[in-house]
């Protein structure tokens, strides 16, 4: 229930404020708006306005505004407050406001929740020196080793830990060229980034020269009766570096019912602890917080709105590039998201708290709003695109030409649509299962 609740919160707030957008502007512009609705289908909820009626449809996964005289077969009198009545650039501005009202939003939420003040990796901003080569990975197969400043990926220059786990982890299953530094001499491998995760997000083995703290270790649990305590540095499981938060986990829940070797940093002292992690579910649990080496960043309210259009400018760089990726094969279809996916998300983020869930919220509105912009027809971009190719050619294109545009955009969302909810329905384990070809 918290799951449906989330997501119907989150893509209402989202859906609201990008059909706002283009009633504001409607409505600014002297443009007569008949329906507002939150949803498709039929109205289950409504009331009227004068010329407007606000409702509520069945099927959430949208909205629309309907505005008088919008398509050239709409009963059309002529006048001034009907759409297509105006001239392009007023027609313009309203179909623009959509997606920029869903920016927006990214930028405000995003600097609300940047305002609580944050923790980041303290690594996230330094160079890629390589501090851990996961055993077993594509990279140590490839010969890099810790020590190595990589420079570049795939031809993308990386100047962090940030830049390098972004230019990896949008190449999953395939070819790239690594270049990195090693003796002050300039060398080049050829890896391939192993897919990790529901998201198939490509990883290939190397971290950073850091190490995963125990925040809190829980009494009674067996980390407790082994004497670890909070606050140790956990150097190593069974021998095995750790760099990561998740890394360690990853350990420890795989070992469940099996004792394991930790290797402390307490102080100045190396210390050696035996412990058991208990089998709870599918996965061993030790009894410990664990998060990794992190600086607090508590920015004021111009602060927080700086950062804000920083991160969703980088956001949109990587939007693009995924995008990009996608067209010239060199990014997975099996990272994109359908509405099952972000239910997920939104469930999983309001267990989080509500800094979660409001950090999913503008992440998804970016992705709206510039996906919105995209020169497809159907979506307003396309629709844009249109009418600006009939201002350069200097005519309207005829009802014909008009219908078989739309319709291409139709069949191309559509396909798309397929691919998402293929995704989404891959990640649940039974339904995978019900696919002999995934198996």
């Amino acid at each position: 229930m918290q799951t449906i609740i989330a997501f119907l919160f989150v893509l209402g707030v989202l859906v609201f404020v990008h059909e706002l957008g283009h009633f504001l502007a409607a409505r600014r512009l002297g443009v007569r708006v008949l329906t507002f609705s939150l949803g498709f289908g039929p109205k289950l909820l409504k009331t009227r306005r004068g010329d407007t009626e606000y409702c509520s449809s069945a099927i959430p996964l949208g909205g629309y505004v309907k505005m008088a005289g919008e398509n050239p077969d709409d009963p059309r009198t002529g006048q001034p407050d009907e759409f297509l009545s105006r001239t392009k650039w007023e027609r313009f501005q309203i179909l623009i406001m959509g997606p920029v009202m869903n920016i927006v939003l990214a930028v405000v939420v995003m600097a609300v929740v940047l305002a609580q003040g944050t923790e980041v990796p303290v690594y996230e901003q330094e160079p890629p020196v390589v501090g851990v080569v996961t055993p077993g990975s594509r990279a140590e197969a490839a010969g890099i080793r810790p020590g190595d400043r990589i420079l570049s990926v795939a031809g993308d220059a990386v100047e962090t830990w940030e830049d390098l786990f972004v230019a990896v982890g949008t190449r999953a299953n395939r070819d790239v060229t690594v270049n990195f530094v090693r003796d002050g001499q300039t060398r080049s491998v050829m890896v391939r980034p192993e897919a990790e995760g529901r998201f198939e997000v490509g990883r290939i083995g190397v971290m950073p020269d850091v190490n995963p703290i125990i925040s809190q270790v829980i009494p009674g649990d067996p980390a407790d009766r082994a004497g670890v305590e909070g606050g140790d540095i956990v150097l190593a499981v069974n021998g095995v570096r750790m760099a990561t938060r998740d890394q360690l986990i990853e350990a420890i829940s795989r070992n469940g019912g099996r004792e394991i070797g930790l290797t402390i940093q307490r102080g100045e002292r190396q210390l050696e602890f035996r412990a058991t992690p208990e089998q709870q579910g599918d996965r061993g649990m030790l009894g410990v917080y664990v998060r990794e080496p992190t600086r607090t960043v508590n920015p004021g309210a111009l602060e927080a709105i700086q950062m804000s259009i920083e991160k969703n400018v980088e956001f949109s760089g990587l939007i693009f590039r995924t995008l990009g990726g996608l067209f010239v094969g060199e990014t997975s279809p099996r990272q994109l998201m359908g509405p099952v996916a972000i239910a997920q998300l939104s469930g999983e983020s309001a267990e989080a708290g509500w800094i979660a869930l409001f950090t999913l919220m503008a992440s998804i509105s970016l992705n709206l709003g510039l996906l919105n912009l995209l020169p497809i027809p159907v979506l307003d971009g396309g629709h844009i695109l249109i009418m600006a190719v009939e201002g350069v050619a200097r005519r309207d294109f005829s009802m014909a030409v008009k219908e078989k545009m739309l319709l291409a955009g139709f069949v191309l969302l559509m396909a798309l649509m397929v691919t998402v909810i293929y995704n989404d329905l891959t990640r649940i384990s039974w339904i995978e299962q019900l696919m002999p070809w995934r198996n």
